[in-house]
């Protein structure tokens, strides 16, 4: 959530982030309102409490008519200190209620529009022409058919559409994956972590994942637990109602976890093959930091991205995402796109985050500073969605005959294999 004092000193600056969002510019000045009511409540509460405790003292010094007066003034006192009281809560509940729907402020420096007003930043590796190799390319499940990877016709029988297995090399190559990006993320000082897929409403409140977001979360009725889409979730609760001393800042983490995602919105959206999913797993960087170093942090987890997919000799490029695009709890994403050859277009592989002080106001995380304590700021970045990588990999490292050479960074982790090879015709 945003800052109270700073929706009041500069409403119109969150009124142009809301606008910028595409959400409700209504929103602030209802929020304004409610805010004033919890303020004011809260005052005419105090004052009644105290003319209450003073009139307390009076009467056990008055005596006769005097007391019998101030006894009349006692009662209905406690009558309007019990209304002040009822009127503060919900004023308070109602201001809490809307700060909720609240997304970050964006950054002043995000592109303004929706999904396709994004900015290029740069562009990385070039496109191999097929053609000019003398072969059609084929897409990632006519590859993973081959290579006896992907079976997407038994996952549907046991699951449902948008559920597969990973088979042989296929499961071997996720594994490997895996590994590597862990090995990258604590070459980087990184703490890899292995984290809950299910969690409380106040972990996923607490996050962002409720609001905009609730139609593509998976809930547990009887449990009253959600499985996480990101193991950004269970990394940002992580610590949930703690204060941080400075000094162990940044805390860095690199979580292992499924995710789960119902794609509500999503109907019709790439149904061929593995690349838009209901499970699949992710290994995913956070980092805890100081307000005035998030921007530096973002830099640093998208470098971090982008060595992971030059290291996987993809091609691929970086957009600065629009605010009409952007999550609630982020104030400034990047994503980077591999080159999907089959599609002729660029697809979402890796994004990182920049979500200042929102989660941490909301999860009561806060940072111990010259004995003074303050909310911190929370970032995150996609190192590896599986089964994402696997599509960019099969499809531009594939060959003629239907092989896939294996880049060099997976290979130690794939027992020296060069390239996996065709089992079927």
């Amino acid at each position: 959530m945003i800052d109270l004092r700073l929706l009041r000193e500069d409403p119109d600056r969150v009124r142009a982030s809301q606008r910028a969002r595409g959400e409700d510019v209504a929103l602030v000045d209802s929020l304004l309102s409610a805010d004033e009511r919890r303020r004011s409540s809260g005052v005419r509460f105090d004052e009644l409490r105290a003319e209450q405790k003073g009139l307390g003292k009076l009467i056990g010094k008055a005596a006769g008519d005097e007391k019998a007066e101030l006894l009349k003034r006692a009662s209905q006192l406690a009558a309007d200190v019990k209304a002040a009281d009822a009127e503060r809560d919900a004023a308070d509940a109602e201001t809490q209620e809307l700060l909720q729907r609240l997304g970050n402020l964006v950054h002043p420096d995000v592109p303004v529009g929706g999904e396709e007003d994004f900015v290029t930043l740069e562009t990385h590796g070039t496109h191999r022409d097929f053609a000019a190799e003398g072969f059609e390319p084929r897409d990632h499940l006519e590859l993973g058919q081959l290579l006896g990877a992907i079976d997407v016709e038994r996952g549907a029988k046991v699951s449902g559409s948008r559920f597969y297995f990973l088979t042989g090399v296929g499961a071997l190559l996720e594994l490997a994956l895996v590994n590597a990006a862990i090995a990258q993320a604590t070459a980087a000082g990184f703490t890899p972590m292995l984290t809950p897929a299910l969690v409380r409403p106040q972990s996923m409140a607490g996050t962002g994942f409720l609001g905009q977001a609730a139609q593509d979360v998976y809930h547990l009725d009887k449990d009253d637990l959600y499985l996480v889409g990101t193991s950004e979730v269970p990394l940002a609760a992580y610590h949930m109602d703690e204060i941080l001393d400075a000094d162990r800042l940044p805390l860095r983490y690199a979580g292992f976890s499924p995710c789960f995602r119902r794609e509500a919105g999503s109907h019709g959206k790439d149904t061929r093959g593995i690349f838009r999913v209901h499970q699949f797993d992710k290994v995913e960087m956070f980092s805890y930091v100081l307000p005035e170093d998030s921007q530096a942090e973002h830099q640093r987890l998208l470098e971090w991205e982008k060595q992971w997919l030059t290291s996987l000799e993809l091609p691929f490029r970086v957009i600065d995402v629009a605010s009409g695009d952007l999550g609630a709890s982020a104030s400034r994403k990047y994503d980077c796109e591999a080159w999907i050859p089959t599609q002729g277009k660029y697809r979402e592989l890796t994004s990182t985050s920049d979500c200042t002080e929102f989660q941490s106001r909301r999860l009561s995380i806060r940072v111990r500073e010259d004995k003074k304590v303050r909310p911190l700021a929370t970032l995150n970045g996609t190192l590896c969605a599986v089964p994402r990588t696997i599509v960019a990999i099969l499809e531009n490292h594939q060959q003629a005959d239907g092989s896939v050479r294996v880049p060099e960074v997976l290979r130690p982790y794939l027992g020296g294999r060069e390239v996996l090879e065709p089992v079927a015709k």
